[in-house]
């Protein structure tokens, strides 16, 4: 069973839900290219008075007890901020990230002696579309099937994979480990990695019926991407129940045919899916795990598959910057930085307008015009996006992190911590005077 999910979302409008089916703005079950590439982010906007400065913890707790699941540590920083609607204050913020803790290494030359390797299998998702019957769907001479295993080389490829020079790393690197080092640059050693080792596991494909999905037309009038009913999304891609001997969903086949393990970060790739949410709000991408019950085999602990849905994106939906690994580098990153989707933090106000109290470092720089930073590597320029830094969060000043940025790669996109927020970030009350 899934838990909390972290989305990264999109605004849409004009999208209808008739029972179970779903209907675009023409009354049938497509909406144009064009108008998806119009869609922009959206937000709630307010401000609020800073509330003091913050102060990274410099201690690990280790990693989480009782559960079975990827390599994880804590600590903590300082910064008060607001828990509740009640306005009660809360000082130390305590956070899990992935990996082993940066703090108090030893000093081996050896890249590989304080490095953490996770495995990181990559499972390509077909999509199929049917007709309401279940037969399989042609539209214009095209059979709506959609491919996903041609996207697993140019995401191998990418800096997701791939190793390519950053300024936090000694030795070229992943970009998500790169991010995590910048976090942690003037605490760790240069031999502290965390490094993804990806496989390719067992393609899976999703059927999906007409009326739970609608269908994306470029010029052509062909489908080019769909936009899926988030709730049939979900009962196809995670096990119904948790007693982690389903076979029936794509998560679950993964699972039984040990494809994953609690021990990996998976990737499910989507060839451009979208989810619809409710009616306003198309997803992306987002982080989560699948909580399955332990048995004698791992001394009862419950099971955490950490894993994440990512679509590539082609070029041209949403614009030259929102494209390929954009959505798989925000949530990969965010999942090092919040692997189990419990990172409380003080609610905090985006420049983007993103209002939120959890350590998601995507959400905060998501659609901004400078999100993106291009990398060039394996002759093509990939857009993983810029994120933010935990120092951010705690409204660390000056910065810890490397260059005393508050973001990264891109130093130049936060320059200024979170200032912290009322529950909801309320817009600041105005008084009118007399005289």
């Amino acid at each position: 069973m899934r838990a909390t999910l972290a989305a990264l979302l999109f605004s849409c409008v004009s999208f209808f839900a008739f029972g179970q089916q779903l209907v675009g703005p023409n009354g049938d079950d497509s909406v144009s290219l064009d108008y998806v590439r119009s869609l922009k982010l959206t937000g709630d906007r307010g401000a609020s008075n800073a509330l003091g400065g913050g102060v990274l913890g410099r201690q690990s707790s280790g990693g989480l007890l009782g559960i079975d699941s990827v390599a994880n540590w804590s600590s903590y920083f300082y910064e008060p901020g607001v828990i509740d609607q009640f306005g009660d204050l809360q000082f130390s913020w305590q956070y899990t990230m992935v990996g082993h803790a940066p703090f108090g290494h030893g000093d081996s030359d050896d890249w590989e002696g304080e490095s953490t390797f996770i495995g990181a299998p990559i499972i390509p998702v077909n999509v199929d579309l049917r007709n309401a019957d279940g037969s399989p769907r042609t539209v214009n001479g095209q059979r709506l099937y959609f491919d996903a295993t041609h996207l697993v080389k140019p995401v191998l490829q990418s800096p997701i994979f791939s190793p390519h020079p950053y300024t936090s790393s000694r030795w070229p690197t992943q970009f998500n480990d790169a991010v995590q080092r910048a976090e942690f640059f003037n605490k760790s050693d240069d031999d502290w990695h965390t490094v993804l080792v990806p496989r390719v596991a067992t393609p899976r494909t999703m059927v999906l019926i007409k009326g739970t999905y609608l269908r994306v037309l470029d010029s052509n009038g062909l489908t080019v991407g769909v936009l899926v009913d988030p709730g049939v999304f979900a009962s196809k891609l995670f096990p119904p129940n948790f007693n982690g001997n389903d076979t029936t969903s794509i998560i679950g086949q993964a699972e039984t045919s040990h494809d994953i393990t609690t021990h990996d970060i998976s990737t499910f790739l989507f060839p451009n899916t979208f989810l619809i949410a409710g009616g306003n709000f198309f997803i992306v991408g987002y982080h989560t795990y699948d909580l399955e019950a332990g048995g004698a085999d791992n001394g009862w602990r419950e099971r955490r598959y950490v894993l994440n849905y990512s679509s590539w994106v082609d070029d041209g939906f949403f614009g030259p910057a929102f494209t390929d690994v954009t959505a798989l580098s925000h949530e990969l990153t965010e999942t090092f930085n919040d692997p189990f989707v419990n990172n409380a933090v003080p609610w905090w106000l985006s420049p983007n307008g993103n209002c939120q109290n959890n350590l998601e470092n995507g959400d905060v720089i998501e659609g901004l015009p400078n999100a993106t930073i291009p990398i060039t590597t394996h002759g093509f320029t990939y857009h993983p996006q810029n994120e933010a830094l935990l120092q951010w969060f705690a409204n660390q000043t000056p910065s810890a992190a490397i260059n005393h940025a508050y973001s990264y790669p891109d130093t130049s996109v936060l320059t200024s911590g979170a200032a912290p927020q009322l529950p909801g970030c309320p817009a600041p009350s105005t008084t009118a005077s007399t005289k």
